[in-house]
């Protein structure tokens, strides 16, 4: 069954795992295993960069050798990806991740998720994401804006990175812009210029997508 068919919500993967550097990469084939099969193309990378970073996040936070589980699930147009383990720690933003060798982070699975959060079980907790299902969100660009919008909440407004969601990220756009058009015209440049350019490459990206 495809994952964009009417009753795709039946759809559901267990994953079991050992919580170790060596399973990791293992985890990530069979997320893209079990996405290819589902038809789900557009999210891979995305999916696994989420299923990376959580199990990632309880290697370093629960312990190396610690069971847990990976759950996909197709839920309406979004894709839930859940990690089970047997801690009750919440994870925070500002604290998860943050080293260079843990990659983005929790505070960058933020930016490039509809919602995220931590729910408690009977064994411990879950970590959970929900990705979009939409291809026009699957791009480089969408990727290369949120590493930017990581960096510039963390110059200016290191709080907002304790809270879920991208609301608040999202409301730093204008504020990124507007500095970048001020350093732009600090150089010497066109602010208008490349407004116009950023415009017709956003649209051009658009129509193609």
């Amino acid at each position: 069954m495809s994952i964009h068919e009417e009753g795709a919500r039946q759809l559901r993967c267990v994953l079991p795992f050992e919580a170790a550097p060596k399973e990791v990469p293992l985890l990530r084939l069979e997320v893209k295993r079990n996405l290819e099969q589902w038809g789900a193309l557009s999210v891979l990378d995305e999916a696994g960069l989420v299923a990376t970073e959580l199990a990632t996040n309880v290697i370093k936070h629960v312990g190396e050798g610690a069971p847990a589980t990976l759950v996909l699930e197709p839920r309406g147009g979004r894709l839930r990806v859940e990690v089970h383990d047997g801690s009750r720690a919440v994870p925070a933003l500002s604290a998860v991740c943050g080293e260079a060798e843990c990659g983005r982070g929790l505070h960058l699975l933020a930016s490039l998720s509809e919602e995220w959060g931590t729910l408690f079980t009977a064994t411990g907790k879950a970590v959970w994401c929900e990705i979009s299902l939409a291809p026009a969100r699957q791009c480089a660009r969408v990727q290369r804006a949120a590493a930017v919008l990581d960096e510039y909440c963390r110059l200016i407004s290191p709080a907002l990175m304790a809270g879920p969601g991208r609301a608040a990220l999202e409301a730093l756009v204008p504020e990124v812009i507007a500095d970048l058009l001020q350093w732009l015209a600090a150089q010497g440049g066109d602010p208008d210029e490349a407004l116009d350019l950023a415009q017709a490459r956003y649209e051009s990206a658009a129509e193609a997508a």
